[in-house]
């Protein structure tokens, strides 16, 4: 039951720049003492409202209530062609997923790979208005079916093979994030995939959601040939991104839970017992997402971490019992706490 990231970032929808969409769907994420309601109450919108005008004054209001040290929110498309509302809470003590202090190097990458990848990324917004999302990653980069996209990608290996210290640098030490982005996104396709994974590793703690999405993108294309090639020896490291799994982001945790689910295929045990002690509360709450797009990865997650058989998750996903999985968990999650 192999998950795809393509489009985890395509879906995402501004609150900045969306001010009249329908909330469907209202996610909170994070309690663990706090009620919902009392979230609901101050967030000031319901299910059917408009999206709130102000991202920032809807995660003021909400961490003034107390028991909230932080709040985020973060619409996504869709739910019956309406906006699904995240609402992310951090309480005191909880598990936190912890950043790093922004780099401070005046440093950036040539004119040439930053004007191709805003050439990418207009194709791409051409391509997922079109459908035409798909993408090849067996090479250990991505391949999109779309020829625009395509082209630009394919000068990401000529990039990548004559500015690999420069992509390095501008990555690690860059006080720029969208050239830090930029960085996250065309390292991957260095032809040495193995000499980049540290690189790709250190992104995961970036202060900023865009640099570390990319990163975790192009892991888990290297991820894909690893597995085509384990003579390669690539080896991905999953500490970040189980730790993302707690994130205050909703695109730390979502794509963090894909990555999760194609590292997680062989049943590694020591990898299902890193997941149980670190996010097990997390992944409760990520499987009940109304959104079956975004609740899949964190149900196939929670379903090999409560040792369900493969065959079993996949039959309460086709009937549309999720509770048979969520179920299991909450079990597992009691047991840990006697």
């Amino acid at each position: 039951m192999r998950v795809r990231l393509i489009g985890a970032a395509l879906v995402f929808v501004s609150l900045a720049s969306a001010q009249g969409p329908e909330i469907g769907v209202i996610e909170i994420y994070g309690l663990r003492n706090l009620p919902a309601a009392r979230i609901r109450q101050a967030l000031g919108v319901k299910e059917g409202d408009p999206l709130p005008r102000s991202k920032g004054d809807a995660e003021e209001a909400l961490e003034k209530l107390p028991g909230v040290v932080r709040a985020r929110l973060e619409a996504a498309c869709c739910e019956e062609g309406k906006a699904i509302l995240y609402v992310g809470i951090e309480e005191p003590g909880a598990p936190r997923f912890e950043f790093r202090d922004p780099p401070k190097e005046a440093v950036l990458l040539p004119e040439e790979i930053h004007d191709t990848y805003v050439r990418f990324l207009a194709a791409l917004g051409e391509a997922v208005r079109s459908g035409e999302t798909e993408e090849d990653l067996t090479e250990g980069h991505s391949r999109m079916k779309n020829a625009a996209c395509r082209a630009q990608q394919e000068k990401f290996l000529d990039y990548a093979a004559r500015h690999l210290d420069v992509l390095r640098d501008v990555l690690r030490n860059s006080f720029d994030e969208e050239h830090r982005a930029i960085a996250a996104y065309v390292i991957g396709y260095a032809g040495d995939k193995k000499a980049v994974v540290d690189d790709l590793q250190f992104a995961l703690r970036d202060p900023d959601e865009t640099v570390r999405n990319n990163a975790m993108r192009a892991l888990a294309a290297i991820e894909v040939l690893s597995r085509r090639r384990p003579t390669l020896g690539i080896r991905i490291q999953p500490t970040w991104m189980i730790e993302m799994l707690n994130s205050l982001v909703w695109t730390d945790r979502t794509t963090a839970a894909v990555n999760l689910v194609n590292l997680t295929e062989d049943r590694d045990p020591d990898l299902l017992a890193h997941i149980r002690d670190r996010a097990l509360a997390s992944l409760l709450e990520m499987a009940a997402w109304k959104h079956l797009g975004h609740a899949l990865p964190a149900f196939i997650l929670l379903g090999r971490a409560a040792g369900m058989k493969e065959e079993e998750i996949q039959e309460a996903w086709r009937a549309g019992d999720r509770e048979r999985v969520l179920a299991r968990g909450r079990e597992l999650a009691r047991r840990r706490k006697r």
